[in-house]
C-alpha cells in the first residue's frame, strides 16, 4: 500500500472522519483487543495508523474491491501490527472514501490453526 494512502487515513482520523461499515461486527470483535468505547476509536486509530507501515500491508496487489454496498467499488486495505496499546498483534481493514476512513475490521490476529 502506497505510502500516501496511510497519510490520507491518518488525516481521516485526526479529522474524525470516520465511518464504520458494520457496527454489530465491530462491536462483538472489540472485546478481543477491548478498546472500550466508540469515543476512543479515533485515539485508537490514530495510534494503530502511527505504528503501521507498508510493510504491515496483508492485503492483496493489486487491493481488493469492496462488494459491501456503502463502499461498492473502494479498494480494502488490510493491515496486521503489533500494537504497543493492546500489547498484541491488531488487524484492521478499511477503505478510504474522499476524506473519509470507513473501518471494516478491528480485532486482535487469529493465527491460522495448522491442520494435524
Amino acid at each position: 500500500m502506497p505510502s500516501g494512502k496511510l497519510r490520507s487515513a491518518g488525516h481521516a482520523v485526526r479529522k474524525k472522519r470516520i465511518r464504520l461499515l458494520n457496527l454489530l461486527s465491530l462491536t462483538a470483535d472489540s472485546v478481543e483487543p477491548d478498546y472500550g468505547t466508540a469515543a476512543d476509536l479515533d485515539t485508537v486509530l490514530a495510534e494503530l495508523l502511527e505504528e503501521t507501515t507498508p510493510a504491515h500491508y496483508t492485503g492483496s496487489t493489486p487491493p481488493q474491491r469492496s462488494y459491501e454496498q456503502d463502499i461498492q467499488g473502494l479498494e480494502l486495505f488490510a493491515f496486521a501490527v503489533e500494537s504497543s496499546r493492546f500489547e498484541c498483534r491488531v488487524c484492521f481493514k478499511s477503505a478510504l472514501e474522499e476524506k473519509i476512513l470507513w473501518l471494516v475490521s478491528l480485532h486482535q490476529d487469529r493465527p491460522m490453526k495448522e491442520e494435524s
